[in-house]
């Protein structure tokens, strides 16, 4: 009875004490775990996972317009291009709510258009010149 009770006390110390060691061995020689771990609460799971994302957030981009860089120019092309002509109507059609602004307008394109036509359409030479500017035009720009 009296070994138990010196048992108890020798491991109530050694519980106190954070450790468990029988009596008559030596506790300083063995090796030590380290404390178990916290468990981490889903908040803390989540945030790991976002910081860990932002983290390689740059690295996930300049990947991706690596693999699609002709892709995402071609759709940034096409956007800017509609958006363009979008704008081009706005401004047209505020320039054709100002009084008389309008058949200004008008006015100089059937001046253009008469003029176009005499200077161009009318004799056949100067047909042909039209028709060769137009090819030299052609060729500059699309090549020979």
């Amino acid at each position: 009875m009296e070994t138990e009770q010196q048992q108890d006390k020798s491991i109530n110390a050694s519980l106190s004490q954070g450790r468990l060691a029988l009596e008559g061995t030596d506790t300083e020689n063995l090796p030590r775990l380290s404390p178990a771990p916290e468990p981490e609460s889903q908040w803390q799971q989540i945030s790991r996972q976002v910081t860990q994302f932002l983290e390689q957030l740059p690295q996930y981009l300049s990947n991706f317009f690596k693999d699609y860089k002709q892709p995402l120019i071609t759709v940034a092309l096409i956007l800017t291009a509609i958006v363009s002509v979008k704008v081009v109507f706005a401004v047209l059609d505020a320039i054709t709510h100002i009084p008389l602004l309008s058949p200004l307008f008008e006015l100089i394109g059937i001046g253009y258009a008469s003029w176009f036509i005499f200077r161009y359409l009318l004799k056949a030479s100067n047909r042909q010149e039209l028709a060769d500017e137009i090819q030299f035009l052609k060729n500059q720009f699309l090549g020979e």
